[in-house]
């Protein structure tokens, strides 16, 4: 009987904003507990039902519990000057525990995943399964012409970004993208190809990976700072609700001092964000992310606010990262390119763009200490929780409109 190869072999390989997060949280709320639950955006678009492949991700998760970080792993994140010594330090003894995630089906074939437990487990599950999913449903529509299909369309991107690089102003900010991918990636071995080509190809405009692990492997920036889970925690924390953010910001400043200084806006939406980014904060970080509603919009009021509290917002940074592909990285970075520095992490459509309609799934953070927690997005069906009173309450401290 053939070995089974794991899916996941390595903690590293997840997403940088893990690392960060979990750090604060080690640090700050050790005791903080959340709830976590998967949802298939796209369900009546999918080749085959995803409950089909329960027994496998069963497997995978048995296997990925196993897994503990490496001597060179733990080396490699502890000469990130972000991370603590002490940090690291719980790492070395840190084992994902299988008891803490439940997988289930249901009568229509959608896959269920919970993951209930501690923040510093639970937080740190969901970059993996959804690698795994994604990998598990992919591999079964594998075949030689979706592989060369997605050959075809990473070599456009390549000659496309060569194009641009030859393009662009001297005297400009520098045209940068990012790999955001590993979360609805077609496979690991893909992921790296694609950063490796890209690389290759315009080393001056590729400038990391979200990917812990392909970032040691390829001796490339590791890139990330924080997530929505990270602002939704505070919504059940000890502090008041109309606080959250500002909680959560002055908490994320207080472990990093200066570094990681990209805030995420979009928790409860772009308006409310902004009431509470005060001069304080607006000096403190380095700038902003854009994760849901027109990014037009978003940065047009990002620059509204900057300039009203006499901030040069040419020193500031935007960081888009919202189904993106180049052309529309592009076009971003030439409308604001004047005003700001950008950057763009660009996932699914550097990471899974082989051809076959990808998957629109997600591992949402909905219950922190036994509390609900939501996203307001400026994306409509990017909102989730499981409450819908707490969500009228949320609008209602924040005085955001119910949508039509």
């Amino acid at each position: 009987m053939a070995r089974h190869t794991p899916i996941i072999r390595s903690l590293l390989d997840t997403d940088l904003y893990k690392f960060t997060m979990l750090q604060v949280i080690l640090h700050q709320f050790p005791q903080a507990h959340g709830v976590y639950e998967f949802r298939c955006r796209n369900n009546d678009q999918t080749v085959y039902p995803l409950a089909e492949i329960q027994a496998e991700l069963e497997q995978e998760l048995d296997s990925l519990c196993r897994l503990k970080f490496s001597q060179s792993e733990l080396d490699y994140l502890r000469s990130l000057r972000f991370i603590k010594s002490d940090f690291v330090d719980y790492l070395e003894l840190f084992q994902l525990k299988r008891r803490f995630v439940q997988v289930s089906t249901d009568d229509e074939g959608r896959l269920n995943i919970r993951i209930e437990g501690p923040m510093i487990q639970a937080m740190f599950f969901e970059i993996y399964i959804l690698a795994i999913v994604n990998e598990l449903y992919f591999r079964r529509l594998e075949t030689p012409e979706v592989l060369a299909e997605g050959e075809r369309r990473l070599q456009a991107k390549a000659a496309l970004l060569q194009k641009l690089a030859t393009s662009q102003n001297p005297a400009d900010p520098p045209f940068l993208i990012s790999d955001f991918g590993t979360r609805r990636r077609y496979t690991l071995a893909w992921q790296e190809h694609v950063i490796k080509t890209l690389y290759a190809a315009v080393p001056e405009v590729m400038r990391g990976t979200s990917n812990v692990y392909l970032a040691k492997k390829l001796g490339i920036t590791p890139i990330g700072t924080m997530a929505h889970e990270f602002l939704q925690a505070f919504q059940a924390l000890d502090v008041r609700l109309r606080d959250f953010q500002k909680a959560a910001l002055e908490s994320w400043v207080r472990e990093y001092r200066g570094d990681l200084g990209i805030a995420l806006t979009d928790v409860v939406g772009m308006d409310a964000f902004l009431r509470d980014f005060d001069l304080y904060f607006a000096k403190l970080f380095d700038g902003l992310r854009h994760d849901s509603g027109d990014p037009y919009v978003w940065g047009d009021k990002a620059y509204a606010h900057y300039k009203k509290l006499k901030i040069d917002s040419r020193t500031k940074m935007l960081t888009f990262s919202d189904g993106l592909n180049i052309e529309k990285s592009w076009a971003l970075h030439q409308y604001f390119k004047n005003r700001f520095k950008t950057s763009f992490g660009i996932g699914t459509n550097l990471t899974n763009d082989l051809g076959h309609t990808t998957l629109n799934i997600v591992l949402k953070l909905v219950e922190c200490n036994g509390q609900s927690v939501a996203k307001l997005s400026d994306s409509p069906g990017k909102t989730m929780t499981d409450n819908n009173t707490f969500l009228a309450y949320l609008r209602q401290v924040f005085q955001i409109p119910a949508p039509e």
